[in-house]
């Protein structure tokens, strides 16, 4: 097994014992007589683990181990001690050692904790350049990623931050299309002011009404008091309408023009209320499928869609995978108060073979799932989620010389028609323009296929 070894010992002949057997076993090791001089040295060059003596002159292994705990703390320091010395032991344990072993020792349980120790120092080197990779890719919070992808729309969002256009973010469940909204909130000029987010789909129509414009006092059974709605308690700030798509039809009306006028008239009352707020929707639906069928205005549609942001999905963002595992990892980590510190490359190959149909959403639910299960410092594939850990590719592959293979082009058409409609989630409209049909043509294939959207698993 690769690794640096530092060993320090005043013992000469243990020191070139140490590194005839270690270097048979793939280590590359240095030695020093002098705690001092190991110092030294450490200032000029890099060691994945350091091994040292506790009985020696000038300083002590303890000094020396709590020197480079407190220097390098991602280096693991494996410290000797007499046989029986536990006393010893625990202090080093207390300078922070990584671990000990008493003398006299076998060779090869010395190179079992050398190579435990390497995989921690590891461990740890990938945490550190994860974390870094995360504060780097903070170029909007709270949006994380360095994916192209991810740059370009994160570009998007630096240009219309600060400014009063009306926004639609567009993009599959599990996104993060509210916080896209949040973040241009915060980079706002109207950041001190109030953030409100409505959820049209979670309201009921009798209620929403209300709700959103506010009512006065006797407007209906149980209004006893006058209330102020969602719009005006955005007043100065921002208005969220998440699941724009689901707003009832026979309120959007009433929403127009209240968005056009930037006046309000409560339910019951009799005056108009001039309100100012910043309008950022959000949708996982086709609206301009929902305005042919006849469910969303579209006057609506374009007073809302003043510039559209199209929000990627995490299976179009593999160079965010990982810094967002990492990401949730920390967070989850720190909550539950466990020593997690990251995950191996099993893990890391798993995560970026998935396809993600639940997106970030899916990925923060695997990672809390993960640091709750786990006993180790790294995620281990056994803490991912059983679809996750058996999960297959079904991507399209063209290829082979074996007749008895190949399929026609009615069949191939089907299968990449049907892969096209999962990748765009479902967005007839997106599907027609990749495939180069109209959604006409495209509605008829899928019924000549039996490709039923309810069949769909997206």
């Amino acid at each position: 097994m690769d690794g640096r070894i530092l060993v320090v010992d005043d013992d000469r002949d243990m020191c070139e014992l140490l590194h005839d057997d270690l270097s048979t076993r793939n280590f590359d090791v240095t030695w020093y007589t002098s705690g001092a001089d190991a110092f030294d040295a450490l200032q000029k060059t890099n060691v994945d683990v350091v091994v040292t003596d506790v009985n020696m002159p000038e300083m002590d292994g303890i000094e020396f181990c709590d020197r480079v705990v407190s220097n390098w703390p991602d280096v693991p320091v494996i410290v000797f001690t007499a046989f029986g010395n536990m006393d010893m032991a625990v202090e080093a344990i207390r300078a922070g050692a990584y671990d000990f072993i008493t003398k006299p020792f076998e060779m090869d349980i010395l190179a079992l904790m050398l190579e435990r120790a390497l995989k921690h120092h590891i461990l740890q080197e990938q945490v550190k350049t994860l974390s870094e990779a995360i504060d780097g890719a903070r170029h909007f919070y709270p949006m994380i990623g360095e994916s192209p992808p991810m740059l370009a729309f994160i570009d998007q969002l630096k240009r219309i931050a600060d400014s009063e256009i009306s926004v639609l973010v567009t993009g599959e469940s599990g996104t993060g299309k509210e916080l896209v909204a949040r973040g241009l909130h915060r980079q706002s000029s109207r950041s001190q002011k109030p953030f409100v987010a409505i959820n049209c789909a979670a309201l009921p129509e009798n209620l929403l009404e209300s709700e959103l414009f506010g009512h006065e006092r006797g407007a209906f059974t149980d209004a006893r008091t006058a209330r102020k709605g969602l719009i005006m308690q955005a007043h100065g700030g921002t208005l969220f309408f998440d699941e724009i798509g689901d707003f009832p039809l026979t309120l959007q009306p009433k929403l127009l023009r209240a968005l056009e006028e930037r006046e309000i008239r409560p339910v019951g009352g009799n005056q108009e209320i001039p309100f100012d707020v910043r309008v950022i929707a959000a949708t996982n639906r086709d609206l301009e499928v929902a305005i042919e069928e006849g469910r969303f205005r579209e006057d609506l549609y374009f007073r809302i869609n003043v510039i559209q942001l199209e929000l990627p999905p995490l299976r179009t963002r593999s160079g965010d995978i990982l810094l967002l595992a990492q990401h949730f990892i920390e967070q989850f980590a720190k909550r539950a108060g466990k020593a997690v510190k990251g995950l191996g490359e099993p893990v890391a190959d798993k995560l970026l073979a998935y396809s993600w149909p639940g997106n970030v959403r899916e990925l923060r639910n695997a990672m809390e799932r993960a640091v709750a299960l786990t006993l180790y410092e790294q995620i281990t594939v056994e803490d991912l989620p059983e679809k996750i850990r058996a999960y297959h590719s079904t991507d399209i592959v063209i290829g082979g010389e074996n007749p008895s293979e190949l399929i026609t082009m009615e069949a191939l058409e089907q299968q990449y028609i049907l892969h096209v409609f999962k990748a765009v989630g479902g967005n007839r409209t997106l599907a027609a323009r990749i495939l180069g049909f109209d959604r006409k043509t495209l509605y008829r294939k899928m019924q000549r296929y039996g490709l039923a959207e309810d069949d769909i698993d997206i």
